[in-house]
């Protein structure tokens, strides 16, 4: 059986306080976070991608191009805190996001590899509310999207080479 590969960008998003938010009113984040999810599915396939996976309070996104990833990420964070500025102060829902473009094995609807571990890596880096894009999404984008970058200097992360 031949493994299927292929180069794509990996979104990899995180609702920051998740546990907090469930402890505190869990029917009333569950019914958000509901909410989110059709809201950024939708934003995702504006995007040319696609929702791999929800998982409780994440969820990860594949893209043809990075361009079309850092787009649906930076559209999906405007998006958010647009809906967040309605809501009860500590009620918040921000996410943060993390872009990585990489090789990733498919099997089916999923995927695997590096590609989707650093930017589920790079995700845990982002500020609340911001996107954190590896060094290689940056160099694909940098020309194309228009954004403030910062450079969060190099980063060495658990179990990936």
């Amino acid at each position: 059986m031949t493994t299927e590969r292929k180069l794509a960008a990996i979104l990899s998003a995180d609702v920051v306080g998740y546990s907090r938010l469930m402890a505190e009113d869990e029917e009333e984040t569950v019914r958000r976070l509901s909410a989110y999810r059709t809201e950024i599915t939708n934003l995702v396939g504006e995007h040319r991608g696609r929702v791999v996976d929800f998982t409780g309070d994440n969820f990860m996104a594949e893209f043809p191009t990075a361009t079309d990833a850092v787009e649906a990420a930076a559209e999906i964070q405007r998006v958010l805190k647009a809906r967040n500025a309605a809501v009860p102060a500590g009620r918040a829902m921000e996410f943060r996001i993390g872009v990585h473009l990489g090789e990733v094995r498919v099997e089916g609807e999923r995927i695997y590899g590096d590609g989707v571990n650093i930017s589920a890596r790079l995700q845990a880096l982002a500020e609340p509310g911001g996107v954190m894009v590896s060094d290689m999404v940056h160099g694909a984008v940098r020309d194309r999207v228009l954004a403030n970058y910062e450079d969060a200097g190099e980063h060495n992360f658990k179990n990936i080479a």
